[in-house]
């Protein structure tokens, strides 16, 4: 399917069923190549926007697009919010009975549905309809699981390599949001599509700052940390089930709405919670690590790490759960020696134990870092940040910085010199002139660099090659059985006289001064709360409605607008569709269902402001005009608004007991049908019921049309 012949379709679709104008970086690229059906490989940061480079492609095939996802709870959600888009999509997987799975199947045969999420183990029931005669493309999210390498391995990610030889002409595009060097070979590989295309997107989320704190009175800590952010939905993750169960309750008797969730809860009481959580019931989720995978909540605000992550991408995917409509967003991590006994105790005899211990001291060294910690994480999946974020801990409260580029320079010189093949351990010993037996049977005591630090202790060079590898200048490889590795960024300082800022080792207990600095900051941050919570009622009367709304519904908020929707319709205060329809956020489908009701509430806020558009408000308006017998498209034309929209207009006037003809516009068998149906659903609140029992054959409009007859009656 040749781009240029589907490049304006695609824009088109972007913006009426995602409601964006634009894409953001790699997306276009991404989609293009899918759509020219090359295989791709997709690093993009959680919140970065990788399921719409799958998504927008399936609504041009032609077929279905299976996604491979691992949990069920994930493929909910993203069902949940392409429905609530108004594209047709559905899982499979073995929650369902076989009549619903024969039932999809179905579906897939007749093209009726675009996407299809389905767990690795079920692929196994789909073999008759996994033929190139129904399958468009395929989509691996989660695509680190294949690989032993990767922080989150599943054996049964492994059996997806036969999907390429059995589909070999469609378009395979693997995802995830984490992988070192390592994993990327492996997923590619694994796959069989080593030919694919990469794109790698910047793993900076500016929007979150990082903090790490000592694990001292950590429960204390974390009530004032989410008092001073009220009604804000939240993530603890803790390393125990215990552990998750004791602190909601604490958290319960401190008047803080948690819950817990584990695996040791049963199924119903899971569901529960994360429902809860994603319908905005729960503010908080004290939860073991598995929590929130692929739960496409865009209103979490803050992460707070009660133990220590494994590992660093467990990490940066844990703290990418928040903030990622792209608004100010918090993470916190508390750090403790038990903490690294405990998870290395659990790595103790796994298959991959060397790998998991060096990806856990890396990850400590993350917490007693004292350079910028997004550098830090920046640096481990190969991407060099100029400059310190200003938005961490660190940066922040810095240290006290010395030029250490000749310490820079040795370090390096060694990695070079030992051919790239040698740990931290060995380096060390050869700057240091050691005289073991390491050294001697390879001969490195005649390297030139061999003793040139006889000056500065085991220790120190430790703390000076770790800040190396932090800022990104050098590298671990975990596949290489953790050999140090040039980046492309070592030649700056060995060749090219950059300089380089290095901190000498600090006892924990200097670190003391930056806790207080904190608890000032959170008292800044407390009236800074108060004084933006005055000036935000707009938003606050708008997120009512939302929640209103998609309490009504059946979904989650975030699927009726994000957040950062809600941030840009208060402050442009649109009051016309096409006003309303150029908020990035804002689609076709969700202008028509949700725009009255909340530029009704911007009206109703602006108050006599608004009447100075017209004699009156948006109702009045309509209905001085039908009043003169234009028909409703004249209407429409008039008022430049959609004619669903005036029809909307008309069910309100009618139902406020204004004179109108409603029989003009629905029929009396309408209101029959409609009557039924509301007898069958038990009088559901919203439409979306009432249209998918009519399986999409009456409009939404004559729907609520009825609706106002039979309620007036």
């Amino acid at each position: 399917m040749p781009v240029e012949a589907t490049k304006n379709q695609v824009f088109l679709n972007l913006k009426n069923y995602f409601g964006y104008d634009s894409f953001r970086a790699n997306q276009q690229d991404i989609v293009e190549a899918v759509l020219n059906k090359k295989d791709c490989l997709v690093i993009m940061p959680t919140g970065g926007g990788k399921s719409i480079c799958f998504q927008l492609p399936a609504l041009s095939f032609k077929g279905v697009t299976i996604v491979i996802s691992p949990l069920i709870a994930l493929m909910k959600d993203q069902v949940d919010g392409l429905n609530a888009n108004g594209i047709p999509a559905s899982f499979f997987n073995s929650s369902q009975s076989s009549e619903e799975q024969f039932a999809i199947i179905e579906h897939v045969i007749r093209a009726e549905i675009k996407l299809l999420y389905v767990a690795p183990e079920s692929l196994a029931a789909l073999q008759n309809i996994l033929t190139e005669k129904y399958i468009s493309c395929v989509a691996i999210d989660e695509a680190h699981c294949i690989s032993s390498w990767g922080h989150d391995f599943r054996p049964s990610y492994q059996q997806l390599g036969f999907l390429k030889t059995t589909l070999p002409n469609i378009p395979f595009i693997a995802l995830t949001a984490t992988a070192d060097r390592a994993t990327r070979e492996d997923v590619v590989k694994q796959l069989r599509i080593e030919d694919a295309q990469r794109f790698m997107s910047s793993f900076d989320r500016e929007n979150i700052g990082l903090e790490v704190r000592p694990a001292n009175n950590r429960i204390s800590q974390i009530i004032k940390f989410i008092k001073t952010r009220p009604n804000q939905s939240g993530i603890i993750y803790c390393l125990s089930r215990k552990t998750t169960e004791q602190l909601a309750k604490k958290l319960k008797a401190n008047s803080i709405p948690a819950e817990a969730y584990h695996a040791g809860l049963n199924f119903d009481k899971r569901s529960k919670v994360q429902e809860s959580f994603i319908h905005d019931k729960t503010q908080i989720v004290c939860a073991t690590v598995a929590f929130g995978m692929g739960i496409d909540k865009s209103n979490v605000r803050w992460v707070v790490h009660y133990n220590m992550p494994k590992n660093i991408e467990g990490y940066y995917q844990e703290i990418g759960r928040a903030g990622r409509d792209g608004l100010k967003s918090h993470a916190l991590l508390f750090h403790s020696y038990a903490d690294v006994i405990q998870l290395q105790n659990f790595a103790s005899g796994a298959s991959n134990e060397a790998v998991q211990i060096a990806k856990l001291d890396r990850m400590k060294q993350f917490s007693e870092a004292t350079t910028c910690r997004r550098k830090i994480l920046l640096g481990y999946f190969g991407e060099l940040l100029g400059g310190s974020c200003g938005n961490c801990d660190v940066c922040k409260n810095p240290p006290q910085f010395f030029d250490g580029t000749i310490i820079a320079q040795k370090i390096l010189s060694a990695i070079y010199r030992l051919k790239q093949k040698e740990a931290m351990g060995i380096i060390i010993d050869v700057l240091r002139g050691a005289q073991n037996a390491a050294i001697l049977s390879k001969g490195y005591q005649e390297v030139s660099t061999f003793g040139i630090g006889k000056d500065i202790s085991w220790k120190h060079w430790q703390h000076f090659v770790i800040q190396l590898i932090n800022q990104g200048f050098c590298e671990i490889a975990f596949h290489k059985n953790n050999a140090l590795q040039l980046t492309a960024f070592s030649s700056q300082v060995l060749f090219k006289e950059a300089k380089v800022a290095l901190t000498k080792p600090i006892a924990v207990t200097e670190i003391k001064p930056v806790v207080k600095e904190k608890r000032s900051r959170l008292k800044r941050t407390k009236t800074t709360s108060k004084a933006k919570s005055a000036n935000s009622n707009l938003f606050e009367r708008l997120r009512q409605l939302r929640y209103k709304i998609a309490s009504e519904e059946g979904i989650p908020a975030y699927l009726v607008f994000s957040d950062a929707t809600l941030k840009k319709i208060e402050r442009e205060r649109p009051l016309s569709e096409s006003e309303f329809l150029s908020i990035s956020g804002v689609g076709q489908r969700k202008l028509e269902v949700y725009g009255d009701e909340f530029m009704a509430e911007i009206m109703n806020f602006m108050g006599s402001k608004v009447k100075k558009l017209k004699k009156g408000d948006t109702y009045t308006v309509t209905y001085e005009l039908y009043k003169t017998g234009l028909s409703i498209e004249e209407i429409a034309v008039q008022r430049k608004l959609n004619v669903t929209t005036i029809y909307s207009h008309i069910a309100k006037l009618y139902s406020t007991g204004k004179k109108i003809n409603i029989y003009d516009f629905v029929t009396k068998s309408d209101v029959e049908a409609v009557q039924k149906a509301k007898k069958a659903l038990d009088s559901p609140k919203a439409l979306r019921p009432y249209f998918e029992y009519f399986n999409e054959t009456v409009d939404y409009f004559k729907i609520r049309l009825a609706l106002s007859v039979i309620e007036k009656d």
